[in-house]
């Protein structure tokens, strides 16, 4: 399979590009801190599959379509996209929101992952076959408090995700959205910005998801039978129904 993955410098874009990075496969990993994705690069080629970088912000439609460009050209087409490139930064009343933060949230989130998706798929649409998967999150099925333009960008998310599958199911092209819960990843220390012992009280009392849990999940929706699709999948650990309902220790 060739896999392109955005935003695989950490969290569940790194784990998922460990998880796929297995003999026959190859992977073109993305990410804004290009450090880290040549470091991931080293690591996975250990493995002796061919690994790609291109350092990008989904941000940025006109570096998102020279990478569709290049992608284009070196692979020709694409087997699986996932959209993983994401944040969520503050978690301020919707009164007192920081409207910098909301915009990197919209551009991120949806502008980002519609960049990358109308980029990619017309290559997906030439071969007749492709997996696109997006990560949404449960805060895309309930919103909660504080959770205002973050919850937005992720409702987005599902409904993109929906509106997708629609759109190219003429073309037999797979859309799956994957909405994990709580998870132990850099999250939440993105969310508030550096600050690691608020962002540690998220999961206290909590055994959380890991990324590799998400990445396991990915793995198992991108190799199912070519007849079957899973369209949405929301996981949480067992402590936590949705983003409100949690139960700790």
């Amino acid at each position: 399979m060739k896999v392109l993955i955005t935003g695989a410098t950490s969290g569940f874009g790194k784990a998922i590009a460990e998880k796929f990075a297995l003999p026959g496969n190859e992977l073109w990993i993305t990410g804004r801190r290009t450090e880290r994705l040549d470091a991931l690069q080293q690591d996975l080629q250990q493995n002796g599959i061919i690994v790609k970088t291109t350092g990008l912000d989904v941000r940025d439609k006109q570096s998102v379509n020279a990478l569709a460009a290049a992608v284009e050209q070196e692979w020709h087409g694409v087997d699986v996209l996932v959209n993983n490139a994401g944040l969520a930064l503050g978690a301020n009343s919707i009164d007192e929101g920081d409207t910098e933060d909301w915009d990197d949230m919209i551009d991120t989130n949806i502008k980002g992952l519609l960049y990358v998706t109308r980029a990619i798929a017309p290559l997906m649409r030439r071969q007749r076959s492709g997996h696109i998967i997006n990560i949404g999150s449960t805060a895309g099925k309930v919103v909660y408090q504080n959770g205002n333009v973050y919850c937005a960008t992720k409702f987005a998310v599902d409904a993109i995700s929906q509106s997708t599958r629609i759109d190219l199911l003429p073309h037999r092209i797979k859309v799956t959205s994957i909405n994990p819960g709580m998870a132990e990843t850099e999250f939440s220390l993105v969310r508030f910005k550096g600050d690691g012992a608020k962002a540690g009280q998220v999961y206290n009392g909590f055994e959380a998801l890991r990324a590799e849990d998400i990445a396991d999940t990915v793995y198992y929706c991108a190799t199912l039978p070519p007849h079957v699709c899973i369209n949405d999948l929301t996981i949480t650990c067992t402590q936590q129904a949705n983003s409100i309902y949690k139960a700790g220790n």
